[in-house]
């Protein structure tokens, strides 16, 4: 089916408990290339949901009574399974999300790498020991899987959204249950027949899929046995969602939106920003929290990037993802597309000049062209939202300190981008940009051996790297007494 290998992999259930838990109704999975119904899936609810943090608490105290290395075990057989069907779970991927293939199986590999690094990063969860004020006590601190872990994630990296959050969960020895969006249930649900092949016991990771967003996501972050919740999507419902954890003074961590800044200073190589550019940019139709929203050239260097940057775009090939030679796939929906078209119709109202595509692409409703905006202001509506789409917006810039002020007018703060070669400036601008995440002569910063999230409005906490364990722990200190030295 679908070209797949592995049919097995396209399930159409929850998984809770370590059961396929089908429901009473369903509702259907789309292709965004074609609008071509992938699969009926069984739609869960809000008892579903309670089942799952139900399931997840009665695995918890086997789970984190096992060793790090047995959890490990397990966590790399998961690995291994995921990369033995990488290609799979790539065509999987495109087929409910549409981006390219090439990128597809990259995620795949992305996400999987996070399991890899915490399968071998919980070995390495040390606590302290600490120097007493007193001669007859000592002062120890360990850390403990802070418990069930809930979690919300969304459509635009469907796999690698949950691969970070519940790898680093599960190394701690926390359990855990995600609802994945409705739009890209498939590929979370494959995680799950991988996590069940390696042998990871049953409720330990399930996957709750449904579209009563706001009845599940209630349950997720008000539910008592919830310790800690996730969420990676946009700053207005995480704000909501923080809200409903208060009840319940959860610990929570948000990766929530952006609105990147890429600077092109003018001792900057031009041709590997172009490079950096288009990766940041157009990766995934632009779909990306972490990609640029507004790009600000020095006006020496103004005309040569914009010429070649037009150059570039226009070479890219838009279309559907499972073809060969597709550089961009669809966005995720039509309404996404009107949201995209109307920041450029309104930016452009206001002086912006459409330098290449600012319109619907031929092949569909849900395709957009990738677009060029100069003359941009950054008070335009095109660089003070997230535009979340192919649309680079060209701002122009005198100096160092004016470039600083456009780039952290913004309430958000997730990652920015700067091109530069002076050793003084790179210090500075590094410094000085009001952001979790910097990449440098760089266009792709993620890895799983960096700590990944945002400050201000972007969210808190951090996802992979040493401190990626930190958020899914409790830190408890030990104090022993009575240990003075008796008298001989």
């Amino acid at each position: 089916m679908y070209g797949l290998t592995d049919n097995e992999l396209l399930k159409s259930a929850s998984y809770i408990n370590g059961q396929w838990l089908e429901g009473k109704t369903t509702f259907d999975v789309s292709n965004p290339a074609n609008g071509e119904t992938i699969l009926a899936v069984n739609n869960a609810g809000v008892e579903e949901t309670k089942l799952a943090v139900t399931a997840a608490k009665n695995a918890l105290q086997d789970w984190k009574l096992k060793s790090a290395n047995e959890r490990g075990q397990l966590m790399r057989k998961w690995f291994d399974l995921m990369m033995a069907n990488q290609s799979d779970l790539g065509r999987i991927l495109t087929l409910e999300q549409g981006k390219p293939l090439a990128e597809a199986n990259g995620e795949i590999a992305y996400g999987a790498a996070f399991v890899d690094w915490f399968a071998e990063e919980g070995k390495r969860l040390y606590g302290d020991t600490i120097p007493s004020p007193s001669a007859d006590k000592r002062i120890v601190v360990i850390k403990q899987a802070i418990g069930v872990v809930a979690a919300i994630t969304p459509w635009n990296f469907p796999n690698a959204m949950i691969a970070r959050k519940a790898a680093a969960a599960m190394a701690a020895g926390c359990t855990f249950v995600v609802r994945p969006a409705s739009q890209t249930p498939l590929s979370a649900l494959a995680m799950a027949e991988l996590a069940e092949r390696a042998g990871i016991p049953a409720g330990v990771f399930n996957v709750v899929v449904g579209t009563n967003a706001r009845g599940m996501g209630e349950v997720l972050t008000t539910h008592p046995d919830v310790a800690k919740f996730t969420f990676t999507g946009s700053t207005e419902v995480g704000k909501s969602l923080i809200s409903q954890c208060a009840t319940t003074v959860k610990k929570v961590s948000m990766e929530l939106g952006g609105n990147a800044p890429f600077i092109v200073f003018d001792d900057a190589d031009v041709d590997a920003a172009i490079e950096g550019a288009l990766l940041s940019k157009y990766r995934n139709a632009g779909q990306t929290c972490v990609c640029t929203n507004r790009i600000f050239v020095h006006e020496s260097i103004a005309e040569e990037f914009t010429q070649k940057f037009v150059a570039a775009v226009a070479g890219l090939t838009m279309g559907d993802g499972l073809k060969e030679g597709v550089h961009i796939g669809p966005m995720i929906s039509a309404q996404a597309c009107n949201d995209v078209d109307k920041l450029v119709e309104k930016s452009v109202e206001e002086g912006a000049v459409v330098a290449l595509g600012g319109q619907r692409g031929e092949q569909g409703d849900n395709y957009y062209l990738p677009t060029i905006l100069t003359g941009v202001k950054n008070s335009m509506p095109i660089a003070s939202n997230e535009i979340f789409g192919p649309v680079s917006p060209i701002i122009t810039f005198k100096d160092e300190e004016e470039v600083l002020a456009m780039a952290n007018d913004t309430e958000f703060g997730l990652a920015a981008y700067f091109y530069a070669r002076d050793i003084g400036t790179i210090w500075r601008v590094a410094e000085g940009l009001e952001y979790g995440m910097i990449g440098i002569n760089e266009g792709i910063i993620s890895n799983a051996a960096a700590p990944f999230g945002g400050v201000k409005q972007s969210g808190n906490g951090r996802e992979g790297s040493k401190y990626g364990l930190d958020d899914y722990v409790e830190i408890k200190y030990l104090c022993m007494g009575g240990l003075e030295r008796k008298a001989s």
